[in-house]
């Protein structure tokens, strides 16, 4: 008899740790769920160290001309978009062709400028996030998409690789939305959330290569194609 009941309760003892364990796992995973982009950016030290180790970038891709052709409904342009690795300026991470009615392309990005305070170092850094590309004449929202809205951008794939993967979907899916929220962002120290479009007249024979300074402005540096 006693015997029985020392099965008994250490059965009871193994299920109960079951139990204590699963109720860990699964409550960390609605932790993470739960928490709040504002959590994130105030609690999480290692974001911090992340946005501090952003470097100074400068190329961060290009875009040429495949063909230009005459068709009935006018000049329509193909081109080749290029997006290169933050350690690397040789190695390409995003490669699409798009085309385009005319010859006036837009370029669109979204960019989020961190302040002085945000960062460990005391110095500003900036993110950004292609967008979209459309011509001239093509409306902005009828553009054809470069990055999926909300997903991490491929640039960045390895800045936040120390955070659990939920902090980082948190993260991405939900930084952009900051934009609108003035007391938000001075409370993070975020100096601005906007849209930065850069636009040329592209033609063959040229590279179009997108450059970015560190307070987070896209321009365009035109060079002969080799």
């Amino acid at each position: 008899m006693a015997e029985n009941r020392k099965k008994t309760s250490l059965g009871g003892l193994v299920v109960m740790g079951v139990i204590v364990a699963a109720f860990v796992y699964f409550g960390r995973g609605y932790y993470y769920r739960a928490m709040t982009i504002h959590q994130l950016l105030t609690e999480n030290k290692q974001l911090k160290e992340a946005i501090t180790n952003l470097t100074d970038e400068d190329q961060i891709g290009y875009a040429k001309v495949l063909t230009q052709e005459d068709n009935e409904g006018g000049l329509v342009t193909r081109i080749k978009f290029v997006e290169t690795a933050r350690d690397d300026k040789l190695r390409r991470i995003l490669e699409k062709e798009y085309t385009i009615p005319g010859d006036v392309i837009h370029f669109d990005a979204l960019i989020v400028k961190f302040g002085d305070k945000m960062v460990m170092d005391g110095k500003g850094r900036a993110l950004y996030l292609w967008r979209r590309i459309y011509g001239d004449k093509t409306p902005p929202e009828k553009g054809f998409a470069i990055e999926e809205p909300g997903a991490e951008p491929r640039r960045y794939a390895d800045l936040l690789a120390a955070l659990p993967i939920e902090q980082r979907e948190l993260f991405w899916s939900s930084i952009w939305d900051l934009a609108n929220d003035p007391e938000m962002l001075k409370e993070h120290d975020i100096e601005a959330i906007y849209g930065n479009v850069v636009y040329s007249k592209l033609e063959e024979g040229l590279i179009y290569v997108f450059k970015i300074t560190p307070t987070g402005q896209v321009f365009i540096e035109v060079v002969p194609d080799m």
